[in-house]
């Protein structure tokens, strides 16, 4: 998967990305992932390795989650020997489990990716101190007003943020990468929202530890 080109943000938020069925092993993952994945893939060099992704904004609708991935696997199955979701609880009450469990196929451990980009086990640990926090990725960093400001009207009704975001004390940006304007965007995101902003450089945590298993024998 190593010359794997991806599509721009927004049409990883609306369209997803197509499996190239050239690999052994599908990677079937929330468009909000896809340049994390690629970039462990790519620097692992896992040729095995194939990766579709479903639109990112179903992040905003939990409930249409488990039907599109139940229908990809049916739609995928056959053209690969294993299949790895990549996606977390992600909001649908243990129903992605369930689904992925009556598939036979593989899923990423945690509630959601926050999580597991911090490390599952210490993000849990830190939940019941930091539960006034607001979460954003590289990705949400980057498609903070199709994820945030845009859905909940704010672009239409700035007035409304505090009504929504009064009882977060900050902002946690939960870096994957070493960008400085990444940084920046997420300054300008917490500014937005009126909310002091937390720096948190993560890597890729749990996901490229997950991905590991699937390395190839030597």
């Amino acid at each position: 998967m190593t010359d794997l080109t991806l599509p721009s943000d927004d049409t990883l938020t609306h369209n997803g990305l197509d499996a190239a069925q050239k690999g052994r092993v599908l990677v079937l993952a929330c468009g909000a992932l896809a340049r994390e994945i690629v970039a462990v893939t790519s620097g692992n060099g896992f040729e095995h390795i194939d990766l579709k992704c479903l639109p990112a904004i179903l992040h905003n609708h939990p409930e249409r989650i488990v039907p599109a991935v139940e229908k990809a696997v049916e739609d995928i199955r056959e053209a690969y020997d294993q299949i790895f979701l990549a996606y977390a609880d992600c909001g649908t009450g243990g129903q992605l489990a369930t689904a992925a469990d009556r598939l036979g196929i593989t899923m990423l451990a945690g509630p959601h990716c926050y999580a597991f980009f911090e490390g599952t086990e210490g993000f849990v640990e830190r939940s019941e101190d930091e539960f006034t926090a607001f979460y954003l990725t590289d990705f949400l960093v980057r498609q903070f007003d199709a994820f945030v400001w845009k859905p909940l009207g704010l672009d239409r009704h700035p007035e409304l943020r505090d009504a929504y975001f009064g009882h977060y004390e900050k902002l946690v940006y939960q870096a994957q990468t070493e960008d400085p304007a990444l940084t920046q965007l997420a300054k300008e995101a917490a500014e937005r929202l009126g909310l002091p902003l937390e720096r948190r450089f993560t890597g890729y945590g749990d996901l490229e530890t997950a991905m590991n298993t699937f390395r190839q024998p030597s």
